[in-house]
């Protein structure tokens, strides 16, 4: 029976007690740190008013940690990929989400980890911003990497471009939140058959959410008090559904 376990602390803290080799795959979308070309303007700009059109209707709370400048977001992330790397069994997967502008620096991280850089992937948004005077932010990205050499011989074959639109309405719980139909349903078939799934930045549950309908067991950490609650809540409901 798949088991939903999700950690409330900050994410290298936790991954550093984690056993070695315990879990199968790594799935993530950490904070981007995207944007600010300068010190004030990343000091000062909230996750929200970088990742939320003006005109959105809800009132989801923000998070920390998105205010990193670029040595400072390789680093810190370099150290959260190498303890996922030593945390995850030889052969195994790591999927990171990223947007346009940290593809390059999150690549950068992937690899001073000790990752093997397998591929990129593209989730085009329908519902997506334009841009005045130029091509529309339809994109974001999912770097794809292994420990080491991995089990080429399975009858799997996934897709290397999703379409996916964010949750609405009531469905909607995190600014960040990714699809889990059409995305998350499809990335966690990476993962071994009764695998487990690791997702140190949690946010409102729905890696774990895709993991568990898939039939993996999930591991996560969530910083925020309030969307580590969301999200145990949410798995909860799942895993002790009759």
């Amino acid at each position: 029976m798949p088991s939903a376990t999700v950690h409330h602390g900050d994410a290298l803290a936790v991954l550093n007690t984690l056993p070695t080799a315990s879990v199968d795959t790594v799935i993530t979308d950490p904070p981007y740190n995207s944007g600010g070309r300068t010190n004030s303007e990343r000091s000062s700009s909230t996750a929200r008013s970088k990742y939320v059109s003006s005109d959105a209707k809800h009132q989801l709370k923000d998070f920390t940690g998105d205010n990193r400048d670029q040595r400072s977001y390789i680093t810190w992330l370099s150290l959260i990929l190498s303890e996922c790397l030593r945390v995850t069994a030889p052969g195994g997967h790591a999927l990171v989400f990223t947007d346009w502008r940290q593809v390059p620096a999150t690549s950068d991280a992937l690899q001073v980890a000790g990752w093997t850089w397998q591929g990129t992937m593209t989730w085009y948004k329908p519902l997506n911003r334009p841009r005045r005077g130029g091509f529309r932010a339809a994109c974001e990205y999912i770097l794809w990497g292994t420990n080491g050499a991995y089990d080429g011989t399975r009858e799997l074959y996934l897709p290397g471009m999703f379409s996916a639109s964010q949750p609405g309405g009531r469905q909607r719980r995190h600014i960040t939140q990714k699809p889990v139909d059409g995305l998350l349903s499809e990335l966690v078939r990476i993962c071994p058959t009764a695998g487990t799934i690791l997702d140190p930045f949690t946010g409102s549950g729905s890696t774990g959410e895709a993991a568990l309908q898939a039939g993996y067991s999930f591991v996560g950490v969530e910083l925020s008090e309030h969307y580590h609650q969301v999200a145990s809540d949410r798995l909860a409901a799942i895993t002790q559904a009759p």
